[in-house]
């Protein structure tokens, strides 16, 4: 009797999974990257597994390392999913009716200053298209673009962009936020240094991360008596007493108007960020894609 290789079954979800995790090394990383919980995203990759009858990855304590049958199924991987992208491309100049949705990943400061202004009216004007909006560190959305996982991205220009197209978008600078009776208060600009002693009120978000780098780079760790999910929850606890912080200018000037808080420029280079809108290449966007990345690089009236 002939004995024939289990049938594989693998979803687009299961492959843009697949790939945010070979491309991070990291389970958690990759859940991240595709919006999932760790426990959703090992469920699915354990059923790949099993559907095809062999390992994809091999775990250990650091994460996790591709074996030659992980090898081969991404490099299929990108493929199809390239291909895809180039259907969709083509057939929706013909399919018009038919709703569609843009993948838009974009740090902190974009997502919370930036882009609820920008994209209201937008989605107002396009009935059909939905936005996939997901806040990522700026290296992380650089590699999502490479391989594929987004359409359009909105990074800091810290990051190399190089191998995109990388366009300006707005300006982002940082401030330190402060009780108004704080002793630097009154200062013009204080350097990233001079805080690093202070009681720190954290943000959950990719803001942290870039913070909490450079503090890594002098040789300090920030540890926030408390991490919160917004900026005006932030300020709330700063003109509190509880703390000081780091947000981008724009928030910090929203803030002042009800709280008891001032705001003093960081003087650090790394402090005064361009953010970039980022692509791969602009005839590899669909025409809905490429109609929102014209909106977003229109100056707002």
């Amino acid at each position: 009797m002939a004995c024939y290789p289990p049938e594989m079954r693998f979803d687009l979800a299961d492959l843009r999974l697949f790939l945010a995790v070979f491309n991070a090394g990291s389970l958690t990383h990759g859940a991240r990257s595709a919006n999932l919980s760790i426990a959703a995203a090992s469920e699915r990759l354990r059923d790949m597994e099993a559907s095809g009858g062999l390992s994809l990855f091999v775990r250990t304590r650091r994460g996790v390392t591709p074996t030659r049958a992980g090898e081969a199924l991404a490099h299929h991987a990108r493929l199809i999913l390239r291909n895809v992208g180039a259907m969709q491309a083509e057939l929706s100049e013909h399919a018009r009716s038919i709703r569609s949705t843009v993948r838009l990943l974009a740090n902190t400061a974009a997502i919370t200053e930036f882009l609820p202004d920008r994209l209201g009216s937008w989605l107002a004007d396009h009935p059909k298209v939905d936005i996939e909006l997901a806040e990522r560190p700026s290296s992380e959305i650089i590699k999502a673009l490479e391989h594929g996982l987004a359409d359009i991205g909105i990074v800091s220009d810290v990051v190399e962009t190089a191998a995109h197209t990388a366009l300006p978008f707005a300006t982002d600078q940082l401030v330190v936020v402060l009780p108004r009776d704080h002793p630097m208060s009154t200062e013009k600009q204080v350097a990233f240094g001079q805080i690093l002693g202070e009681d720190y009120i954290g943000f959950a978000g990719a803001l942290h991360d870039h913070v909490d780098g450079h503090a890594a780079q002098s040789g300090h760790r920030l540890r926030p008596r408390v991490r919160l999910r917004t900026f005006e929850g932030v300020c709330r606890m700063v003109a509190e007493g509880a703390g000081i912080s780091i947000l981008p200018e724009t928030a910090a000037r929203r803030c002042r108007r009800t709280m008891l808080i001032t705001s003093v420029r960081l003087s650090d280079a790394w402090a005064r960020r361009r953010l970039l809108l980022c692509f791969r290449a602009e005839e590899e966007l669909d025409p809905t894609a490429r109609g929102l990345m014209e909106h977003l690089l229109t100056p707002p009236a």
